[in-house]
């Protein structure tokens, strides 16, 4: 069978991943190569994630992983994840997660990609493990072998923190357009660091990216890199349409004229909690997890706009108006799921959480 009969994975219906490789990039971080049992090829584009359910506890534990991959190899995908201190899942998948696991995953999802059909010049910003879209980004770019300008910018705490450093060099030996810049806060481990060190500023976005004004940005990072990102990105000239970033922090929903103190408007619906014995009333205006969190009911979430799928929850009883944004199937919903971050009582419910 030829690459182009080859079967593909179908997002709404295909689940089941095999582990086919574990890399250790740095001390902390670890790459994870999946593929599909049946061969299937994935057609995903560079910066989109995966939402997996790892079997953790009685009903596993939902998480979004960007790919680190090239979209150009199509058998196979990678996600690259750090070691949280403390952190449920990414402790697991570093000490458990091994070469013929089988785990489930949906995607690709996710539109932190690059705009469609612009020749321009790019500003891929990173912190962190932030890192690992924009590195899919320019593997890419540069398996594409198109002529390139594009400034590669990553802050980290520290050298030896640096992802795919040496992976980058190695694409900058490749791609005539490609400029590297890392930003350590300390040369803790690496006392000949040649470059700067710190913290992104205006002063230190203006030495490294005189033209940053005229680029497209792409970045990524933790909740406090990316507001300093683009406020100091905005200051120095790049219009919001050329900003783009991506994120998975999770995130309290405080919907506008629905806060603490204020009396929701919109009828009052009753939603039980079956799990956890608790019922809350409910604005009609209001979505199910703004109030949950309001309430102080525990439901996971991540993006909280319909994307990454992490708050899926099953409604037992009732309706409801659900507005998603690809972060759960078609099949999911005739059985029963839905998303409460993007969805608003109809009726009263019955959610088993």
């Amino acid at each position: 069978m030829t690459l182009a009969e080859t079967a593909l994975w179908d997002p709404e219906t295909d689940e089941t991943l095999v582990c086919l490789d574990v890399h250790q990039e740095t001390h902390d971080v670890k790459s994870f190569t999946f593929a599909s049992p049946e061969g299937k090829r994935f057609d995903f584009d560079a910066g989109q994630y995966f939402l997996f359910d790892f079997p953790l506890g009685s009903h596993g534990e939902p998480r979004c992983y960007s790919i680190s991959s090239s979209p150009h190899r199509g058998n196979a995908f990678t996600v690259t994840v750090k070691r949280v201190p403390g952190g449920k899942v990414s402790n697991w998948l570093h000490d458990n997660l091994a070469p013929g696991m089988l785990v489930k995953g949906q995607g690709p999802l996710g539109h932190f990609i690059l705009p469609k059909g612009q020749k321009a010049k790019f500003l891929l910003l990173s912190g962190g493990s932030g890192i690992t879209p924009v590195m899919s980004i320019a593997r890419d770019m540069a398996d594409k072998y198109e002529p390139s300008d594009i400034v590669f910018l990553h802050a980290a705490r520290t050298p030896s923190d640096i992802i795919f450093r040496n992976d980058l060099f190695g694409l900058a030996t490749r791609m005539k357009g490609l400029r590297l810049q890392f930003l350590p806060e300390t040369v803790l481990g690496e006392a000949a660091w040649p470059g700067l060190t710190g913290r992104i500023s205006p002063e230190y976005m203006k030495l490294a990216v005189p033209d940053i004004s005229e680029r497209v940005v792409m970045c990524c990072g933790p909740a406090p890199f990316m507001a300093a990102a683009r406020s100091i990105t905005a200051a120095l000239g790049v219009p919001s349409s050329n900003y783009n970033e991506e994120s998975f922090d999770a995130a309290v929903i405080d919907e506008p004229g629905l806060d603490v103190e204020a009396k929701p408007t919109g009828r009052i619906y009753q939603v039980e909690f079956s799990k956890q014995k608790r019922t809350l009333g409910v604005s009609s205006e209001q979505t199910v997890l703004a109030a949950a969190k309001k309430g102080s009911v525990r439901l996971p979430s991540s993006c909280s706009n319909g994307v990454c799928g992490t708050c899926k929850s099953r409604l037992v009883s009732g309706s409801v108006e659900m507005n998603h944004n690809g972060g759960i199937r078609q099949r999911e919903i005739d059985a029963g799921m839905f998303l409460p971050c993007c969805s608003k009582p109809l009726s009263d419910l019955v959610v088993e959480r």
